[in-house]
């Protein structure tokens, strides 16, 4: 590549980085500030969860009349990277934000990376007419937008460029999207810091040393993790295929499902399994919990994004892997924090295929000398979740996709 031709091509990615970072902070910002606001309204005012099947209808309405071409979410982004059509429409933005805030508003149990990558991608793709850009520099901004996305909403930037490249690594990704996708996370990262805006600490303050035996624990607890992972994505498919069979009027699932939802949290008499679960999290590392604790939120949180309400999944998949985790140390010699941290990180992995970035988060949120026990646990967690995952258009391929295909008719494929 000639001098030239590097100049212009950093002159080109480094102003679309800064502009794209700056708009998807900003949007994350507003996003987080506004989240944190409702869920604290929810609580103090837990009647409105009365309102969550009508505030599902205003949803389920609204991507019915003006967002039928949006209503795909994250796995739009996926097909326009894998065979681009056009531009996503701005309209995504708007209505992913405010079905999102309704979600939780009202009482669904949901997260918000979903939200923010699609706000970010929505951004980033309004540049490839402003840019002029071909398809495949079309990939590299959608990178960037899920990059950015990513990164902002959780103040994870190294995990953040890494997870926009490797959800999509198996679609052959070409090596000049990792600059701009690097860039753009801590463009992203350092707005939202600019903000008074304060993501979630988590501690984990004993990390054993690797031996033999901790060696062999780190591997056997990321089967379980892995197998709630498959579980989730599963779940979360099925409830929504049983909308969709019986209820064909789409503005009504949400309306049933939301009506279904209120009378379980108020007949259990706790708002411990829907939202975000930020003190759930947060106490797993202290304290260990019950087994039906991970499954409840599995159970609430697969039922809410099936009947077709709005939201991410990651901050309920870093529930179910942390309570997961803090159960399991009832029975496993490591301790409390590190399994939950390991099992916070490795159901993620699971569901989306990506080891990689979830130990690069693991050890942004933890701290370096975990690492490779969060390491362990993810990449076993990922090969033991199956080819099913939260995103049904990401591709699946490499050692894992090699190894399903080999064995399709294997105990986990047939699970």
């Amino acid at each position: 590549m000639h001098l030239k031709s590097v100049v212009k091509y950093l002159f080109k990615w480094i102003t679309i980085a800064l502009v794209v970072g700056i708009l998807s902070g900003l949007a994350s910002g507003l996003f987080l500030f506004s989240l944190e606001f409702v869920t604290n309204f929810r609580e103090l005012n837990k009647w409105i969860i009365w309102l969550l099947p009508f505030g599902g209808f205003l949803i389920g309405y609204g991507y019915y009349i003006y967002g039928k071409e949006v209503v795909k979410g994250n796995n739009l982004i996926l097909e326009e990277y894998s065979k681009p059509q056009k531009t996503i429409p701005f309209k995504m933005m708007p209505l992913v934000l405010v079905g999102t805030l309704i979600t939780h508003l009202f009482g669904g149990s949901a997260g918000r990376e979903g939200t923010a990558v699609q706000m970010g991608a929505t951004i980033a793709d309004q540049f490839t007419k402003w840019f002029s850009l071909d398809n495949e520099d079309r990939k590299v901004i959608l990178i960037c937008g899920i990059s950015a996305g990513f990164a902002s909403v959780f103040g994870t930037p190294l995990a953040g460029a890494i997870f926009a490249i490797e959800v999509l690594f198996f679609s052959r990704i070409n090596y000049k999207s990792i600059f701009p996708s690097f860039l753009v996370a801590y463009v992203a990262y350092f707005t939202v810091e600019f903000l008074p805006i304060h993501h979630t600490h988590y501690s984990i303050p004993f990390v054993p040393s690797i031996t033999l035996e901790t060696f062999f624990w780190a591997l056997l607890v990321g089967i379980p993790f892995g197998l709630a992972a498959m579980l989730f994505s599963r779940s979360t498919h099925w409830w929504g295929k049983i909308f969709s069979k019986y209820i064909n009027y789409p503005p009504l699932r949400p309306f049933v499902g939301g009506i279904i939802i209120t009378v379980a949290v108020f007949l259990m008499g706790t708002t411990k399994f829907i939202g975000l679960g930020i003190p759930t999290i947060v106490n797993s590392f202290e304290t260990e919990q019950l087994a039906y604790v991970f499954l409840l939120k599995i159970l609430f949180t697969g039922f809410t994004l099936g009947a077709g309400f709005k939201g991410g999944e990651v901050t309920p998949l870093f529930f179910i892997g942390a309570t997961l985790g803090s159960f399991l140390s009832l029975y496993v010699p490591l301790p409390t924090a590190l399994l939950a941290g390991m099992g916070f990180v490795a159901v993620f992995s699971g569901a989306t295929h990506t080891p990689i970035a979830c130990t690069v988060m693991g050890m942004e949120l933890f701290g370096i000398e975990c690492g490779l026990f969060i390491g362990i646990a993810c990449l076993v967690s990922y090969l033991f979740s199956g080819m099913t995952g939260i995103y049904t258009t990401q591709i699946i391929g490499g050692v894992k996709g090699n190894l399903y295909k080999k064995f399709k008719k294997s105990t986990f494929e047939n699970l």
